[in-house]
């Protein structure tokens, strides 16, 4: 079969643009990597308890400072959809916190029941869902940093997001299923069994055309956001899919698990771009939201390495070969 022109093409440009750089993040694993809308930066949040925030300049990303403020490892971390100066962290601390870049401050700490592990912005920037160890969601008004609206599931709640239209709320659960919920109502609307088993992680293309998902069976299902079916599903992992992201131009998804690779896949066709070579399993992925780089992080301890090995980096895909 002949490779699309897009395959060609990017195949071409990683072959020009194949290196992958470490920089020093934190004292301990990396959880959770993401870039602000603009592309200007790059946070982290580790077991270290602390978040760090890089400047991308050109092929490299300089430190630019380190948070601190959580009692507890910062489990996942996300920016504002518009405002590239505010970032929230969640933190198994019972706490979850704004910060602004300008002043490097907490500018809000908001006191929650459970140890937060994943944490989401609504696209339109007014509400942060946070989701606890004991399968409770809560919507924070992102104004007022006080509580809208709580809600118990009767099922382990893994990964969490808004669709792009702001009017649904998806939820991929421990049984392998998405739960749907209209927005700001709170009511279901849908259960879609995606998978035979744990439903782990998802995300939503910035074109607001498809979703993925990835599981605990090592697939990534790529759904229709209209129609809610599954479109293709990518079956190059052996492991359970950890994480996911999507290039800026919805063309290209990136997929994770405890294989030593990142599989990179044409969204339309499913073909397989390329794959990010890494030494150990990978926790989190993502692509910046103007050019084709991938931030990634993994566990660096493996036990293969000496333990004065450098825990804790932030990697960085899709470099000049001659950088």
């Amino acid at each position: 079969m002949a490779l699309s022109p897009y395959v060609q093409a990017m195949q071409e440009l990683f072959r020009a643009n194949t290196r992958s750089r470490e920089f020093p993040a934190h004292g301990a694993k990396v959880h959770s990597v993401a870039w602000s809308c603009c592309g200007r930066r790059l946070a982290s949040g580790s077991f270290d308890k602390t978040a760090s925030v890089f400047l991308l300049e050109k092929d490299r990303l300089v430190k630019e400072n380190n948070y601190r403020g959580h009692g507890d490892s910062v489990d996942q971390l996300c920016w504002h959809p518009s405002n590239p100066d505010l970032f929230v962290t969640a933190s198994g601390d019972k706490t979850i916190r704004i910060w602004d870049v300008r002043t490097t401050k907490c500018i809000a700490t908001v006191n929650t029941k459970g140890e937060n592990i994943n944490i989401c912005w609504s696209p339109d920037g007014q509400t942060i869902a946070v989701g606890n160890k004991d399968d409770v969601v809560t919507f924070i008004d992102a104004k007022t940093h006080r509580s809208k609206a709580e809600e118990q599931f009767k099922f382990e709640v893994n990964e969490i997001s808004w669709n792009n239209d702001n009017n649904m709320f998806f939820l991929t659960n421990g049984n392998g299923c998405i739960n749907i919920l209209s927005y700001p109502e709170l009511k279901p609307i849908q259960s879609i069994n995606a998978h035979p088993s744990n439903c782990i992680c998802i995300k939503f293309d910035p074109m607001g055309k498809y979703f993925a998902t990835g599981s605990a069976d090592a697939l990534v299902s790529l759904w229709d956001v209209d129609e809610l079916v599954c479109v293709r599903c990518f079956s190059r992992l052996d492991w359970p899919v950890r994480t996911l992201s999507f290039s800026h131009d919805g063309k290209m998804l990136a997929s994770a698990s405890e294989d030593h690779f990142i599989d990179i896949a044409e969204v339309e066709t499913g073909e397989k771009l390329w794959e990010v070579q890494c030494e150990s399993p990978t926790f989190t992925v993502a692509w910046h939201p103007k050019r084709p780089l991938l931030a990634f992080a993994c566990d660096d301890k493996d036990g293969k390495y000496d333990s004065s090995r450098e825990a804790g980096t932030v990697k960085l895909f899709g470099l000049p070969n001659d950088s």
